[in-house]
């Protein structure tokens, strides 16, 4: 029993019948995109998971209880809000101790998931070493929860705003496998390949529920980034997002831009450098992901090890 957990009627029928659930942070609702753009793209991911055989599992806390599985009126309820908290490892607890409303990060919204015993996860860009971080120690939770939570989190790589060198390093050095899916190059979010090489590849479903669950009989701990690149007809080459990048964090460490701020501060000025083509690039990988969580979830079920 979970005082502090609400899993919604349809998420609780699933997992109790075994079927397949992905579930989906609720930052990109509440940080990530503007209104209306944030409810039409929840509700789309939501609509590509149930296209692909699994249920939708929507995480954020909610006057104080996580809830797992967001009916619609709450979806909107929370792309509407104002002042959400952002939630990680560190106030995930702050918030439910004090009933207070806050979308989960990537940290939060896998240990929601673990918490509700729900094994894939997916998301656009997982956090990671920021640029600069010898000197501002700037490194999200994200990393850190992917070595201690067991969920396999499926994403575009990590976001591209960030040092993806030492984002692997860090990864590699906790023991987290990162798997290319279908590719032997680090996405880079918006771009298909950072020119980084993948640790691990597969090809096939199958063969990464196989993996998972040789993980689990071998009694390691974590859990397990899956890198999925955009779509090709949605990406915009690396070669161009670098300047972009590199024009927008210049911007943001001059205007003393610090902590859980400089990411969305980031993401909305390199919205602007590119006239909205970042935001049209966002949606589709977390479409993608989105659908590729779906086959996983499947998977998983169809063979349980």
């Amino acid at each position: 029993m979970r005082p502090h957990l609400a899993l919604s009627p349809e998420i609780a029928a699933a997992l109790a019948e075994g079927r397949p659930v992905v579930a989906l942070e609720s930052t990109i609702v509440t940080h990530g995109l503007p209104f209306p753009e944030n409810l039409e793209t929840a509700r789309a991911v939501e609509a590509a998971v149930r296209e692909g055989g699994a249920v939708p599992a929507t995480i954020a806390v909610l006057d104080g209880k996580i809830r797992v599985g967001l009916d619609d009126a709450s979806l909107e309820r929370l792309a509407r809000a104002r002042d959400v908290m952002k939630l990680s490892r560190a106030d995930l607890a702050f918030a439910v101790a004090l009933g207070r409303t806050g979308s989960t990060t990537v940290a939060a919204t896998m240990i929601a998931a673990r918490l509700a015993r729900i094994e894939v996860f997916a998301t656009g860009g997982i956090g990671g070493v920021h640029r600069g971080a010898e000197t501002t120690f700037d490194i999200s939770a994200d990393l850190d929860e992917l070595a201690r939570t067991p969920v396999i989190v499926v994403s575009a790589g990590a976001k591209a705003i960030l040092d993806l060198g030492k984002t692997l390093e860090v990864l590699e050095t906790r023991g987290v496998p990162v798997v290319g899916w279908k590719t032997d190059d680090f996405p880079a979010f918006w771009s298909r390949a950072s020119g980084l090489p993948v640790p691990l590849r597969l090809d096939d479903a199958a063969d990464l529920a196989r993996f998972w669950r040789t993980r689990r009989d071998l009694g390691l701990d974590g859990g397990l980034l899956l890198a999925n690149p955009v779509p090709v007809e949605a990406e915009i080459p690396r070669a161009e997002m670098e300047a972009v990048i590199a024009r927008a964090v210049a911007e943001v460490e001059a205007a003393g831009v610090r902590a859980k701020d400089v990411t969305p501060r980031l993401l909305a000025r390199i919205v602007e450098l590119t006239d909205g083509r970042s935001l049209a690039t966002n949606r589709a990988l977390i479409l993608a992901d989105a659908r590729l969580a779906a086959d996983i979830a499947v998977a998983l079920v169809v063979s349980p090890g």
